[in-house]
């Protein structure tokens, strides 16, 4: 089905080849998972196997070939490699091409002109699907990380492609989103599906897969069939630079109140240098997506924010750092800030960091940073936490996904701000570097800084958290509030 042999790929303008020599062979409905350290060359694997190199990067070199169910992908049409291949990227809003979860669907059947009463059941089917885990009258853009990664997947197999590559699939999803994902991809390869996915997190597919593959310096390393991998110690994973055993995070609570809180409890007393939030409600497309009466985050301390996808997190990072509208009252030191005051106190990392990379070097990205921080930490120094230090005169968008998200990272490190809030930090983070983003935390929590941690991710969360608020989804909440009283009333009968 997918056939590679003896590629070498060098991206436009960068000094050395991202893949050397590739030799990798998948056959058809086999389920594969590459993986690896950040920057091995996962990613760009992918992107051999769905067209994308060379059609999108023309300008770069490749050699060897590539055959996708029987197509030279160097030199058919990319609509004839779309045809039988589907892809689900890290960051799904990447793309996307319409407003909702139905235009979304149809799109890519319509562009390959299946019939009309084709194209609607299949997104009837898609949309029942995905009903009970995706707010569907919602605009695809105010849609949680999770939930536009399950419509990118309904998407990317509603023409019922042959092969399906994904991209880092649970790196922004909560333990209930994975479990809907591993599912999912499981009845994939049930119908015959051929399926890649690269990955950090690879214990949710030791059923699934048929081989893993281990990728270092844009070359194979080592392979393993499923057994072999089940039987594989922590210690070997972690000389592979790969994450074993997830450590679940048992954190005390935060107190608080409001719809938007999973067990709230009193506030009592505010702490020096807290950030307050009092009477915080927001609604996005008629709906409230987050409601929070009373909390108190302290500084000095990493506060994790969890809760399922669409339980508000992101909405209260970007309420926090005013780039959300909300009602209510935030308070820091006992002062009110406004949205503006909040932004100017504000530092955030996005889980699409792209979107934060505005230099044409990753020493100039972080100088930039540092620029307004009156005592800025030894940027070298914070380089080589991070791992970043051989690639300061690298263009930010030539580095893997993970090696931006530490970029990123570092440049919130330097920065100085009093409000920092990290959005999925690790997210396409191997297990070496996710102790280097949590010492960085820690590091900014230690200047005094109130620190939010929005993750799922488990083994991130046990590192570098110390305490935690769970959200919920206002609406759920409201609902299972208004059961109990129900049950009480009839039990009062």
């Amino acid at each position: 089905m997918i056939g590679i042999e003896n590629v070498t790929w060098t991206y436009p303008h960068a000094e050395e080849a991202s893949l050397h020599g590739l030799d990798l062979t998948v056959a058809p409905g086999e389920f594969v998972v590459l993986c690896g350290a950040s920057g091995s060359g996962k990613s760009t694997a992918l992107r051999l196997m769905n067209g994308l190199i060379p059609h999108t990067h023309d300008d770069g070199a490749l050699t060897g070939t590539v055959a996708v169910d029987g197509l030279d992908t160097a030199v058919a049409e990319l609509d004839a490699i779309g045809l039988v291949t589907g892809t689900v990227l890290q960051h799904p809003r990447r793309q996307f091409f319409t407003d909702t979860a139905e235009e979304e669907i149809a799109f890519a059947m319509e562009n390959f002109g299946f019939p009309p009463d084709l194209i609607r059941s299949r997104v009837a089917e898609a949309l029942d699907r995905l009903a009970g885990a995706v707010p569907l009258e919602t605009r695809l853009r105010d849609l949680s990380g999770g939930q536009q990664q399950q419509v990118a997947i309904a998407a990317a197999t509603a023409h019922r492609p042959r092969v399906l590559v994904l991209d880092e699939p649970s790196s922004n999803l909560s333990a209930d989103a994975v479990e809907r994902l591993a599912s999912t991809l499981g009845e994939l390869k049930a119908q015959g599906v051929t399926i890649v996915v690269a990955e950090h997190r690879l214990r949710y597919l030791e059923d699934l897969a048929d081989r893993i593959v281990v990728m270092a310096g844009g070359r194979i390393d080592v392979e393993w069939t499923a057994a072999q991998f089940r039987s594989v110690s922590d210690a070997d994973l972690a000389r592979e630079g790969l994450r074993g055993r997830v450590h679940t995070a048992d954190l005390p609570g935060l107190p608080a109140i409001g719809a938007s809180v999973n067990a709230s409890t009193d506030v009592d007393g505010v702490p020096d240098g807290a950030l307050e939030l009092a009477g915080i409600r927001c609604r996005l497309g008629g709906r409230v997506v987050l409601d929070i009466k009373c909390a108190r985050i302290p500084a000095g301390s990493v506060t994790a924010i969890r809760g399922v996808n669409g339980a508000g997190k992101s909405t209260l990072a970007r309420i926090v750092t005013g780039l959300q509208r909300s009602r209510g009252t935030i308070r820091l030191d006992g002062k009110k800030l406004g949205r503006l005051a909040r932004q100017r106190a504000s530092a955030i990392v996005m889980q699409d960091v792209q979107r934060q990379l505005f230099t044409d070097t990753v020493a100039a990205e972080i100088a930039l940073a540092a620029i307004d921080a009156p005592n800025p930490p030894d940027i070298d120094m914070v380089l080589v936490g991070l791992d970043l230090d051989h690639l300061a005169e690298r263009h930010p968008l030539s580095l893997s996904g993970g090696q931006q998200q530490r970029l990123v990272v570092a440049g919130v490190r330097v920065s100085g701000h009093r409000i920092v809030v990290f959005d999925e930090p690790s997210s396409g983070v191997d297990r070496r570097h996710l102790a280097s983003i949590s010492d960085q935390i820690h590091q900014v929590a230690a200047t005094g800084a109130v620190v939010l941690l929005i993750s799922h991710d488990e083994d991130l969360l046990a590192l570098a958290a110390d305490q935690q608020l769970v959200l919920t989804p206002p609406d759920r909440q409201e609902s299972l509030v208004a059961g109990i009283e129900t049950a009480e009333q009839e039990a009062a009968r």
